[in-house]
């Protein structure tokens, strides 16, 4: 690797809320699954506190349950309610902290993503904002959320944020993005209502919108909020939400007023335009931050060395090709913060590598290593 690389943008200290990182670098959430019965032990605080120390500024954990018996689809993925899991949340923040990291829980609810008869809690039925599939049919298995619900909804995430600020995280992430609840909300696939929690693409931001409200008034004004959102979904890699820019306005200023601090923008590749035919360049992160002048993380095949379900056209893209465009793309303004999953999950050691100019060193990522990777 070139040693031009060990001084990039990527390892710039930067604002975040009151307070700094050290790097622009980002740990994208990612669902591993080690936390039976939703608590995370001192191996999870291993793992957070491993990343943080290796130069990643801001940790976000993998999804985190809200109190809903239906929230999640494995008795192993975290909870954040309940003082036997707040205790050990309690811990990873104590040892990410103890060698100078930031850490954020994102705050999840996967609602009809989840299999009717999943555990935990293998008797509450999947919910959504309709009680159809991701893929728009209805069905009996999965609860169509009453008004009465989705205040009780909206409460849960709200009390989830006040623990993560009571126990000591340094923001949150609400996960809104990805073919789940908050998402579903979004989607007019899965959102048919008929009240005020449906309709066109700016009126089915309400939930979402609500849900920030809710948590910005038990946080207080500079407890940061990060809100991560995707046109894609787990079940339709081309779904769009907003097909152009004046629908994306729509989708997230309303949740800008709400009080959302930062904006996770997930897309599949870092470097792609969104709207092509209004800017031939200027990625999802890009038109976020245009419309809604928040700061944005970026995210997409960044630290890896192959496009995430690359093919023919874009599979010779390498990890060097990638910090170029990342490089110039925050120099003009495009984003701010970049997360990094997968090489991070292979590699603890890649931003220190990257500093050190050392990236042909990276010990890549593969999904038959996965189990293996701590």
């Amino acid at each position: 690797m070139d040693q031009k690389f060990a001084g990039h943008t990527l390892l710039e200290s930067v604002p975040f809320g009151n307070e700094g990182l050290t790097s622009r670098l980002v740990m994208a959430p990612m669902t591993r699954m080690f936390s039976p019965e939703g608590i995370p032990g001192e191996n999870v605080a291993q793992y957070y506190r491993k990343r943080a120390e290796n130069g990643i500024g801001l940790i976000i954990t993998e999804g985190t349950a809200i109190n809903h018996p239906a929230a999640v689809m494995s008795p192993d993925i975290p909870r954040f309610y309940g003082e036997d899991a707040l205790n050990g949340w309690a811990n990873v923040v104590n040892e990410v902290h103890q060698v100078g990291g930031k850490i954020i829980p994102q705050l999840w609810h996967v609602g009809a993503a989840r299999k009717a008869g999943s555990e935990p809690n293998s008797d509450a039925l999947p919910v959504s904002p309709s009680g159809f599939t991701l893929r728009g049919q209805r069905n009996e298995k999965i609860k169509a959320l009453t008004k009465e619900e989705v205040a009780e909804m909206i409460d849960a995430y709200a009390d989830a944020a006040a623990n993560a600020k009571r126990i000591g995280f340094d923001g949150i992430e609400l996960h809104g993005a990805h073919g789940y609840l908050i998402d579903q909300f979004f989607w007019e696939l899965t959102n048919k209502r008929t009240d005020a929690y449906g309709g066109d693409i700016g009126e089915r931001t309400k939930f979402a919108a609500d849900i920030v409200r809710a948590c910005r008034r038990e946080v207080g004004p500079d407890f940061p909020i990060v809100f991560r959102y995707s046109q894609w979904k787990g079940t339709d890699y081309q779904a769009k939400l907003a097909t152009n820019s004046k629908e994306l306005e729509q989708l997230l200023v309303p949740l800008a007023e709400a009080g959302v601090d930062i904006f996770h923008c997930s897309t599949r590749r870092i470097w792609e335009p969104e709207f092509k035919e209004e800017d031939p360049s200027l990625t999802l992160a890009g038109w976020t931050k245009r419309i809604t002048n928040k700061p944005t993380i970026a995210v997409g095949s960044v630290g890896i060395n192959r496009a995430f379900l690359s093919n023919q056209d874009n599979d010779q893209v390498t990890i060097e090709d990638n910090l170029k465009i990342v490089d110039e793309k925050i120099k003009a303004g495009e984003f701010d913060y970049v997360a990094i999953g997968r090489a991070i999950l292979a590699d603890l050691k890649w931003a220190v590598k990257l500093k050190n100019g050392q990236l042909n060193q990276v010990v890549h990522y593969t999904k038959e290593s996965e189990k293996f990777l701590i």
